[in-house]
């Protein structure tokens, strides 16, 4: 999760900086385009204090009351974070542009605009390739977008999404202002508006499906039970795999319960320790189980 974090911080910081200096860019202007990316910009400083919220609230240690911890309180905050890019995001550019198309008005000056948007540009590219040097080294072989729709990194998914979509909102932005100076159409202005509010709500709605199945209760990486079944063949002790059940109980932490066929005749006291030592090697090669439960039976 540290990396998680770092990723976070460093989109907050740049955001606040990109988010002031559009606004400016917007007083300018008057445009409606730079208005919409100004408030995508600070929309997303909130969200990311709200993942910095999620990664706090999911490192919190196991108790009576959540015997299993506070892992999926990243995925809340996360399936929050793309409600608020779908109606703060999304919703509102494409209002904005609606009403720009009704009443259009001819954008000022844009220099200042397209100076504050090449800036942005290439801060908000400086942090995707941030993001996506971190992805790179969790995916592992995993092709990249398989990677994005199966991972449970919901926290560097969410950042992910939100820098990619930064960045093609501000080309869509800088296009529309030139197109709109050079004609001398507001509306051009106003189609910038529109279309970076359909970029911020196609990803939020990615963003929600993916996340919304991990808040219900997603299986694990296949990869585990290709793990489990493994060691059962290395082991001796263990006959069958009966039935794996795998639970993503957060990012870095997973649920396992199974049924496992042991070798007959086996005492109560070999029973457990052959229990204790699957246990154990299940637990070196997937570190990210934090709870197994193992039930011994002949028959599933």
């Amino acid at each position: 999760m540290a990396g998680s974090k770092g990723e976070v911080v460093k989109s907050l910081v740049v955001n606040a900086v990109i988010a002031s200096s559009k606004g400016v860019a917007a007083a300018i202007t008057g445009s409606g385009a730079m208005l919409a990316e100004t408030l995508h910009s600070f929309a997303d400083c909130g969200n990311q204090l709200l993942l910095l919220l999620g990664i706090r609230q999911s490192g919190k240690p196991a108790d009576t009351k959540h015997p299993l911890g506070y892992g999926r309180a990243m995925y809340f905050y996360s399936f929050i974070v793309a409600l608020l890019l779908f109606s703060g995001g999304g919703m509102f550019s494409i209002y904005e542009g609606v009403h720009k198309l009704k009443h259009p008005e001819p954008v000022g000056d844009i220099t200042i605009a397209l100076v504050i948007l090449g800036i942005s540009i290439l801060l908000e590219g400086w942090s995707t390739l941030g993001n996506i040097k971190v992805m790179n080294q969790r995916r592992g072989k995993t092709p990249f977008f398989k990677y994005l729709k199966d991972s449970k990194d919901s926290d560097l998914v969410v950042v992910f999404g939100e820098n990619s979509a930064a960045v093609l909102g501000l080309m869509l932005a800088g296009a529309a202002l030139l197109v709109a100076k050079q004609t001398n159409d507001g509306r051009w202005d106003a189609i910038g508006s529109l279309a970076i509010g359909l970029v911020l709500i196609g990803v939020a709605i990615f963003l929600a499906r993916e996340i919304m199945s991990l808040l219900v209760g997603e299986s694990a990486d296949a990869q585990l039970q290709r793990t489990v079944e493994q060691l059962a063949v290395d082991d001796p002790n263990v006959d069958q795999v009966l039935r794996l059940l795998t639970v993503q109980q957060g990012p870095g932490e997973i649920v396992v319960a199974m049924k496992l066929k042991f070798r007959p005749g086996l005492e109560t006291t070999q029973l457990v320790d052959a229990i204790n030592s699957f246990e154990r090697q299940l637990k070196q090669r997937v570190p990210e189980v934090r709870w197994s439960f193992i039930e011994p039976d002949h028959a599933d």
